[in-house]
């Protein structure tokens, strides 16, 4: 079953997502969403997941990933 709701599948679609972003430079209004929905999918995130959730975060801060529409 490859639904939100399956835990292995949003936890693989969510890794993808925010390596995309990171190694993109760039976050688009629909890398956002899809990120936000994942995140909100999930009951907890790994240690890891969550240094690269705030390395998206720090990067949007200091002003290094650049938003794109």
């Amino acid at each position: 079953m490859n639904s939100l709701s399956d835990p292995t599948y949003s936890t693989s679609a969510l890794e993808r997502l925010i390596e995309q972003i990171l190694a993109s430079g760039k976050i688009s209004r629909a890398d956002q969403h899809k990120l936000m929905s994942n995140l909100l999918n999930k009951l907890m995130l790994s240690e890891t997941e969550q240094q690269k959730v705030n390395r998206i975060f720090e990067r949007l801060r200091a002003g290094r990933l650049k938003v794109v529409d």
